[in-house]
């Protein structure tokens, strides 16, 4: 491969201005990455963002914890945090449809949030 350990960190950095790199690192706290079956996450990461002529790439070394999708999404919320279904759609619904809460969130979870068919569910 390339013999790059021997080689000066001030020189190298000195080359690849000289080619339009830059090279900034990050100071970031924590990276997702979803993909369709999980969620990679990275705690304690390096980052590094590359801008070679106007095109940005992200370099991440650590170690990911791998999570169920969706895992990690807005703890602590006010709306359903189980379905994901907010409050606010829940009593739109049940008042539309003249329904319980409950059989609006049922509704809505099974239409997938979607609220002018859970009020057609209902009705």
């Amino acid at each position: 491969m390339f013999g790059g350990g021997g080689m000066n960190p001030r020189k190298m950095k000195q080359m690849m201005k000289q080619m339009g790199i830059d090279v900034t690192e990050l100071d970031a706290e924590e990276v997702v990455i979803k993909t369709a079956d999980e969620e990679l996450v990275f705690t304690d990461a390096q980052v590094t963002r590359m801008d070679a002529q106007g095109q940005e790439t992200y370099q991440i070394v650590g170690e990911p914890e791998t999570r169920e999708l969706g895992a990690g999404d807005e703890e602590g919320d006010e709306s359903d945090a189980d379905a994901g279904i907010p409050e606010d759609d829940i009593e739109i619904v049940a008042q539309r449809a003249g329904a319980s809460k409950d059989e609006a969130r049922e509704a809505l979870e099974a239409e997938g949030g979607d609220l002018a068919a859970a009020i057609a569910r209902l009705e």
